[in-house]
């Protein structure tokens, strides 16, 4: 009888550790993948993509240290393989804003062209900043920053006999993120080019205001613009 009291005692309790364990808050930790590969050897990729059109072009295919030799790249569509930081990495080594942006044309004259080491590292400081601004998984941030500066309309020149005009399109996915990726980087160069501020600092506050869908990014402006030409051209 004792015996049988000790038994049904232990199987009350461990009832009400289990009842407790379900009632009570999960805590939310960041995790690795199945494979245990973390972004920097710090940030998961467990994040996630609202817009349905950039889902299938945002790769987050899990690499610590996003950097491949694009043995594919003449292939058709090929970029689309690539992890979303290595497009960024990509986009940053640039010679410059390309035009007259401002009125002025910005030349780097190469200190960030082929040198993709470089500018892997910076990113990887600009997330720990956005990390330790936002609170936040940087590699989410940055996604939601890519959705917002993605513009969903642009125009294109139309010729009708002798008569040029312009109408509006919609763009691809594939189009919307190459030009939230070159906005994001051309507003990082313009932003540290003969300023006080870093490129690391730039490219983080760029990231969180891109974020945020706030008027001062460069990215917005430059989306909404896009997007208020292809309105007027209807």
């Amino acid at each position: 009888m004792a015996e049988q009291n000790d038994n049904q005692i232990t199987q009350s309790v461990d009832i009400e550790d289990a009842q407790r364990k379900k009632a009570a808050p999960k805590k939310t930790v960041a995790k690795a993948n199945d494979n245990g590969i973390l972004l920097f050897e710090k940030y998961s990729y467990d994040v996630s993509v609202s817009d349905l059109s950039l889902r299938n072009y945002i790769n987050l295919k899990p690499l610590e240290y996003p950097t491949t030799a694009r043995k594919d790249n003449n292939k058709m569509f090929s970029k689309a393989k690539l992890n979303i930081i290595e497009r960024l990495e990509n986009a940053m080594m640039r010679g410059g804003t390309g035009g007259k942006i401002g009125g002025k044309v910005i030349r780097t004259e190469g200190r960030l062209q082929g040198k993709k080491l470089k500018v892997m590292h910076l990113i990887e400081k600009a997330f720990e900043k956005v990390n330790r601004e936002t609170g936040n998984n940087p590699l989410q941030v940055f996604i939601k920053a890519v959705e917002n500066s993605a513009p969903i309309e642009d125009t294109t020149r139309v010729r009708y006999g002798g008569i040029i005009s312009n109408v509006a399109v919609d763009v691809s996915a594939s189009r919307r993120l190459d030009i939230a990726l070159r906005n994001i980087s051309i507003a990082t160069i313009i932003g540290a080019f003969g300023n006080k501020r870093s490129f690391v600092d730039v490219l983080a506050n760029e990231i969180i205001l891109a974020s945020k869908n706030d008027i001062n990014s460069y990215a917005i402006k430059r989306k909404n613009e896009i997007e208020r030409m292809a309105r007027s051209a209807k």
